[in-house]
């Protein structure tokens, strides 16, 4: 008796379990039916909806006068959805045949169950158009953009080039890559359960917005000129590589920046040079092409040697330490301390004033300068004129100055720094230095970004650059100006000299290390008009073959490039 009434209510708590359990599943679906039907079906919609992404269009790169000099061309993205192909044996057939690939890689990516699979990216429109018209099943062709640029090897490591997604990797592409980009679109499309698209269901589509245009202050004919004249040089000399520079000292704004050998900016992958890429490592490769890249300009340092004078010079009169008409005398060297450092002239310049011996560019001369300075007030005038500090020039990857440790500085390094041996800096260092000494004593910081447009040329952004005041007094500057001048109407300058312009300049032949390997880099820093400078020039031949002196291979580039383009500038002559 005790037994059947146990398994009664044994029963009764298991039916009454069960009925609470199924009042609750009741209770949860009229919830989810009710109240949150819309999230629901929402998620259901999603899994039936296909999203492919439509490439905005990026910005072009215009040069001071607008002409192009980075632009796009359409291409197309061939795809392929597994669920849809109903014939993947004519697919894979007709595809392997008009783009040209293996039959077995085609195979691959047609047979790979995935929701979309590419075959092939930047298929020229011509051949995607082709495709189109086939009307595969399963195959989709988008329309999507590649960089292009008119002029190949221009500029190539100023203006940088664009990956696979068509995001900057170097140059300006990457330095502005923000304003460039623009705004991806998405095509949404539905379909069943099987992925096949439903016809007669409207696409959802949200249109690209293409990138801004990026103006810029480098000319294309000083550019183009300046290469030339630069690969002219390259070649006569059997140099390795030659760098060209070309700024308004007034503003900082860059109108040439040229570093040959340049390569070819729609094959960027493809090496400049005749070296066998097939016996290479992938790791090897890659630094050749790194190396291939690097812009000379502003990331490499090198020993200026005597253009590096001009600093020492304009920190000297700043100092009071010398005046224009003290006396020197130069017997082909200078001891200091222990060591004997010799002059470029072997037999010496004899008496000469600190006219003459800039004239001359005389090692002793500018050695008794900087002695005069001393090792405070020379580390003083680099942190002054901004040698110890970057330019802020708007590329990436620029390099600073190697120079000793204050506390490192004898008597010996401080006569090698005075006449540019024993540190390193860039060349837009030096530019953008005596830019700034000549120009009155402002610190200009160099620059190719003017403005931003859209797409209707109307301007969105105008950039704005930090100068810096007083960084020596007008008189230095304009005395700078009137002994630079000198230098090529009557010194080691005069292969720059051009009748009817006032020319400032100096020259420079200094040794790579080691020393033992008597290679050599020459070069020639110039300016016009003397007496209010709107062009500064530079040109630097690393490793010339013969004669190597800076006046005769390097001042005689600067002065062919402002006999052209001083005119073209609105330079008259006097």
């Amino acid at each position: 008796m005790r037994n059947k009434t146990y398994n009664k209510k044994k029963i009764l708590v298991v039916f009454s379990t069960a009925a609470l359990i199924i009042l609750g599943l009741v209770g949860r679906l009229a919830y989810l039916m009710i109240f949150d039907a819309e999230y629901y079906q929402k998620k259901a919609e999603a899994l039936h909806e296909r999203e492919r992404e439509i490439k905005a269009a990026r910005g072009e790169i215009i040069d001071a006068n607008g002409k192009v000099l980075a632009t796009n061309r359409t291409v197309c993205t061939i795809s392929v959805i597994h669920s849809q192909i109903t014939d993947p044996e004519k697919v894979i057939r007709q595809l392997s045949a008009v783009l040209e690939m293996d039959e077995e890689t085609v195979r691959k990516r047609v047979e790979k169950v995935s929701s979309m699979e590419r075959i092939k990216t930047n298929v020229d429109k011509k051949i995607g158009d082709q495709i189109r018209n086939m009307e595969l099943d399963g195959v989709k062709v988008d329309e999507d953009f590649k960089r292009y640029y008119p002029y190949n090897e221009l500029a190539s490591k100023v203006l940088g080039f664009t990956g696979g997604d068509n995001q900057g990797i170097i140059g300006l592409e990457v330095r502005y890559e923000e304003y460039l980009k623009g705004i991806n679109g998405t095509i949404l499309t539905t379909t069943d359960a099987r992925g096949v698209e439903l016809e007669g269901v409207a696409e959802d589509r949200i249109e690209p917005i293409a990138g801004n245009t990026l103006q810029i202050s480098l000319d294309y004919n000083i550019q183009m000129y300046a290469q030339q004249m630069a690969e002219k040089v390259m070649e006569e000399k059997q140099a390795d590589k030659v760098a060209i520079l070309l700024m308004n000292p007034q503003n900082g704004e860059i109108l040439a920046m040229v570093n040959v050998p340049e390569f070819n900016l729609n094959e960027p992958f493809e090496l400049n040079t005749e070296d066998n890429t097939d016996s290479m490592s992938d790791e090897e490769k890659q630094e050749a092409l790194n190396q291939m890249w690097r812009n000379g300009c502003i990331n490499d340092t090198y020993e200026p040697g005597s253009t590096f004078k001009i600093i020492t010079a304009s920190a000297g009169l700043e100092e009071g330490v010398v005046h224009l008409d003290d006396q020197f005398n130069c017997p082909g060297y200078k001891i200091v301390e222990d060591r004997k450092i010799r002059c470029h002239k072997v037999g010496g310049h004899g008496a000469e004033t600190f006219v003459q011996g800039i004239q001359n560019s005389c090692n002793p001369v500018f050695i008794e300068v900087g002695l005069r300075l001393g090792v405070d007030h020379f580390y003083k005038y680099f942190q002054q004129f901004g040698l110890m500090s970057l330019t802020g020039v708007d590329l990436p990857g620029e390099a600073g100055t190697i120079m000793h440790k204050k506390e490192n500085v004898g008597q010996v390094e401080l006569a090698t720094i005075s006449f540019g041996q024993s540190f390193q800096i860039t060349p837009i260092q030096l530019a953008t230095t005596v830019s700034s000494l000549i120009n009155g004593g402002r610190r200009v910081t160099p620059h190719f970004g003017v403005k931003v447009l859209d797409k209707d040329g109307e301007e969105v952004e105008t950039f704005e650059y930090e100068e810096k005041e007083n960084i020596v007094s007008e008189e230095t500057s304009a005395t700078m100006r009137m002994l630079l001048e000198s230098v090529v109407s009557e010194g080691s300058g005069k292969n720059a000299y051009i009748e009817g312009y006032r020319i400032g300049g100096k020259t420079a032949t200094s040794q790579t290390l080691p020393r033992s390997a008597n290679k050599y880099i020459s070069s020639f820093i110039g300016f016009a008009p003397a007496d209010n400078p709107q062009i500064l020039g530079m040109c630097v031949i690393y490793n010339p073959q013969g004669v190597y002196y800076g006046g005769t291979i390097a001042a005689p580039v600067i002065r062919s490039i402002f006999e052209n383009i001083l005119p073209y500038l609105g330079i008259e002559k006097e």
